[in-house]
């Protein structure tokens, strides 16, 4: 290979360029005339503005979808098609258009009324059930969808718009029109649209925990108006009544928290998108066990145990153990918006409760086959066979404020008669009486008619403390002069004392709760009995003066000191009468059996349902190894019974823990304690103690022993070992190391667990006093 001079070869390719860079004598040459301008670019298009758009929301109430009714064609032979936009929260909390959206479901119904004789007045048509293509459509970027199962199905194609972020468009591009296009629909029916979003992420890139939602939207497409439906029976606010709110939407777009099926649809206008007659079958459906329409499908669900023993397969294993917890009958706990469920009389609606009735062969229906639904309203449209007149609708309501007793009176004589050479007191109690407003006739005497019958007293310390005394029972005693003077010579020992006296009696009635002896002529128990509580206030009485003046007030009577709610539970319960004895219809009654100075409990023990069954197919129950509990304080059995730590030996499945120690059946969000309790009393005095002043809790019928408050109630659910060591380590005497002595030291737990702290319960239990 040559090797060539590098200088002399450079020199050689300036040379052939023609390229110089240097005048004649070594200088730089003179600048050229500049040239003539370009013509100027095309301007590029501004770049978005930091913040004013989103793409992920940190709360699914802060996901908000828009649609509007001219913008949606889901009727007739015009081509689909549907346009929403979506805002998320930005800086500030304003809300800007969300971009980035790639999945979404589309459902869509219509509401028309029914040609047939048979059924409820007005139909919900899902346009993709009719369709046969499932209950929704999807939405995506490509048009396509991953189904169940995988297989790929033909979807609507999603398109963000490039020039205004946060608004899409869905079109259909396969053949065919859409399948939530209803062809043979009618424009001027009622149709109902919602949108669920997928793949929604908060910003730490976690998806969003709770399903996404649009806001339901009824309209009629002829006209583009808005509209109401008239099969809205039952509001989102009556469920939520019982199954807690989600928080963070609005009064106008109420949502449901807490429904297991599906993992929550959030709104009675959800369910129905399903749960309508395309997807109905009888009792006898072997694929589904049970009626699928909305109306049929939450009677049964809601009738549970009530009528479990009548039902077969499925029906009977997902509903045997629900319990309803206000009267079965009481139609309006639930149909709150309108008279659609005693004005609308077909057989779908009542055989779901009425399930013995066989309308083929009249059956507990007087030998009775109607031809069809049409000849219902016949016999039940009006009058005593009505659903209001039937089901005795708001008669118990009314019946409990119909008997009034009133305490006018208390006579006390300490040892001032001689049984059998021992000298006992005497305490006579007159109470005022009056039903339907007028004073008992003269010679009535309650007794046969009594379900409960005690008048219980009990004596109060200065700071409110109530310890249990003996009962009265009225069994025996005649009216007169509008009066009850009930009268018992026992050892009562309260000379000078404070008393409270509070009722536990409840009168039993028929169906249209008319006062009914509780035997009939043979000693037997009634059959179909109603128990109707008997209003008496709580009153006080010092036996230091004659006129029972400066008596001292039970804690339980103070409402600063009370942070549950007597309303909220009536809320789900109608009535706290109803929800157990009835007979104790407020806190305050209660406290005649269940305060913190009685100790002992007739539920000790705790059981939980089984994997197992037995022979006739019956879930089996075990007890839970090493948990008990000893008292009867109202705080601790409410927490208890609700969160599902309580034996099964009197009947009350229906709240219970599972296999997996998780609580079943309880209706409303466990860790949102606002559900019972109120939003201003808190649950932590300033020492650190609780509001109420309670310190210490009875564990034995001595009333010897003693446990720490605050942890008894955190125990009735946190029961792991953990907590317990957790609950001493902070100064709590528990279940099984009690102290000897009620002036317990005030719990720790407030300095971590008091409202507005770091772990307080207003933050780890959802806001609400625990």
């Amino acid at each position: 290979m040559k090797n060539y001079n590098r200088t002399l070869l450079a020199a050689a390719f300036i040379a052939a360029l023609g390229v110089t860079g240097c005048g004649s004598d070594g200088s730089d040459g003179a600048a050229g005339e500049p040239g003539t301008p370009g013509t100027p670019g095309t301007p590029g298009t501004p770049g978005t503005p930091a913040g004013s758009v989103v793409t992920t929301v940190d709360n699914a109430y802060d996901f908000n979808l828009t649609l509007a009714p001219t913008d949606i064609v889901v009727v007739g032979a015009d081509p689909f098609n549907v346009k929403f936009t979506v805002t998320g929260k930005g800086v500030g909390g304003a809300d800007v258009p969300y971009s980035g959206l790639d999945k979404v479901a589309l459902y869509v119904m219509s509401q028309s009324a029914n040609t047939t004789d048979t059924g409820a007045p007005m139909l919900w048509t899902n346009h993709a059930l009719a369709n046969d293509f499932g209950s929704s459509m999807y939405c995506t970027l490509t048009g396509t969808a991953a189904a169940r199962g995988g297989a790929l199905v033909d979807a609507c194609t999603l398109v963000e718009d490039p020039a205004n972020p946060g608004t899409y468009t869905g079109s259909w591009a396969h053949d065919g029109n859409a399948p939530v296009v209803l062809a043979s629909g009618d424009a001027g029916d009622l149709v109902r649209v919602f949108i669920r979003a997928y793949d929604v992420t908060m910003s730490d890139g976690a998806a969003v925990s709770d399903k996404i939602l649009s806001t339901p939207l009824d309209f009629i497409p002829a006209t583009g108006e808005l509209a109401v439906s008239s099969k809205d029976a039952v509001s989102n606010a009556a469920c939520i009544k019982c199954h807690s709110p989600m928080d963070g939407y609005a009064d106008t777009d109420m949502r449901i928290a807490n429904i297991g099926a599906h993992h929550n649809y959030q709104k009675v206008e959800n369910c129905v998108a399903c749960h309508n007659p395309a997807y109905a079958g009888g009792q006898d459906d072997p694929e589904k066990g049970f009626n699928a329409n909305f109306n049929a499908m939450i009677h049964t669900i809601h009738a549970g145990h009530h009528i479990a023993d009548s039902l077969t397969g499925e029906a009977k294993e997902m509903f045997g153990e629900i319990g309803f917890p206000s009267e079965l009958n009481e139609c309006t706990a639930c149909h709150d918006n309108g008279q659609q469920w005693n004005e609308n009389i077909y057989a779908e609606a009542c055989l779901s409760c009425h399930v013995n009735v066989d309308l083929t062969t009249g059956v507990n229906h007087r030998g009775i086959v109607p031809a069809s639904d049409a000849v219902c309203s016949g016999c039940h449209g009006a009058g005593s066979l009505s659903p209001s007149e039937a089901h005795n609708v708001g008669v118990r309501a009314m019946a409990t404020d119909s008997i009034v007793f009133a305490v006018s009176n208390i006579t006390y004589a300490e040892d001032a008669v001689d049984v059998s050479g021992v000298m006992q007191d005497q305490m006579s109690i007159t109470l005022d009486v009056t039903i339907d407003g007028q004073p008992i006739a003269d010679g009535f005497d309650f007794g046969p008619y009594a379900n409960y019958d005690e008048i219980k007293t009990g004596t109060v310390d200065a700071d409110g403390t109530y310890f249990v005394g003996t009962s009265l029972n009225l069994n025996g005693v005649v009216s007169a002069g509008g009066k009850l003077v009930v009268t018992k010579v026992a050892n009562f020992n309260v000379a000078g004392k404070s008393i409270a006296i509070t009722p536990r009696f409840s009168v039993c009635a028929d169906e249209k709760a008319k006062l009914i002896k509780c035997k009939n002529t043979v000693g037997e128990e009634q059959f179909a009995v109603e128990y109707v509580a008997v209003t008496m206030d709580t009153a006080y009485w010092n036996l230091a003066n004659a006129d029972g003046s400066g008596a001292n007030i039970a804690r339980q009577s103070v409402p600063s000191m009370v942070s549950a709610d007597e309303a909220k539970c009536s809320s789900c319960h109608t009535s706290l009468g109803i929800a157990k004895h009835y007979g104790n219809e407020r806190f305050d009654q209660c406290m005649g059996c269940h305060n913190n100075t009685w100790g002992g409990s007739y539920h000790g023990t705790v059981e939980y349902k089984t994997d197992a069954v037995d022979a006739d197919g019956v879930p089996v129950f075990a007890l839970v190894e090493g948990l008990t509990y000893s008292n009867r304080d109202l705080m601790t059995v409410s927490h208890r019974f609700h969160s599902g730590l309580w034996d099964d030996n009197r009947g009350f499945p229906a709240i219970h823990l599972n296999a997996d120690m998780e609580t079943e059946g309880y209706p409303a969000v466990a860790t949102q304690c606002s559900a019972c309790h109120k939003e201003d009393v808190s649950i932590f005095a300033a020492d650190g103690g609780l509001t109420s002043g309670k310190r210490a809790i009875a564990v034995n019928s001595a009333g010897t022993q003693f446990v720490s408050p605050v942890a008894e109630s955190c125990r009735s659910c946190h029961i792991k070992s953990s907590a317990l060591a957790h609950f001493e380590s902070n100064g709590a005497y528990v279940e099984g190391r009690p102290a000897t002595t009620a002036n317990l030291p005030v719990e720790s737990c407030a300095t971590c667990h008091a409202e507005g702290k770091t772990y307080g319960i207003d933050k780890v239990h959802m806001g609400g006093a625990h």
